[in-house]
């Protein structure tokens, strides 16, 4: 079963640092790298200062249980251009709060064509 959640539009910025920041419509989370985890997202309600953009348009999110050519999770996909989508899974979904941080994990499935 793929059931989509919510769509909409989203844009993905860098600053100064080298800190990818994403919004999905009006929330906004830091997109980092740690070396013991990997990519996570966390939630963040300050302004950030922005230095390039790297990419806007739509998004998709889907929750996804039982299908054989897919993994059963929460997946984001991002329209990158030229009718290509980058898909993202979400094993424990955005995060909810200030101090929750969650893993992105890109992946090569895709439900949006």
């Amino acid at each position: 079963m793929i059931k989509l959640l919510r769509k909409g539009k989203y844009s993905l910025v860098e600053t100064r640092n080298d800190v990818k920041i994403l919004k999905l419509d009006g929330k906004t989370f830091v997109w980092i790298f740690t070396r013991s985890v990997g990519e996570i997202l966390v939630s963040t309600h300050r302004t950030h200062r922005t230095d390039q953009k790297l990419s806007k348009g739509e998004y998709r999110l889907y929750e996804v249980k039982d299908d054989p050519n897919l993994t059963d999770m929460l997946h984001l996909e991002l329209f990158i251009g030229e009718g290509d989508w980058q898909g993202y899974l979400l094993p424990t979904g955005f995060p909810k709060n200030k101090k929750t941080r969650s893993r992105i994990i890109p992946t090569i499935e895709l439900i949006s064509r």
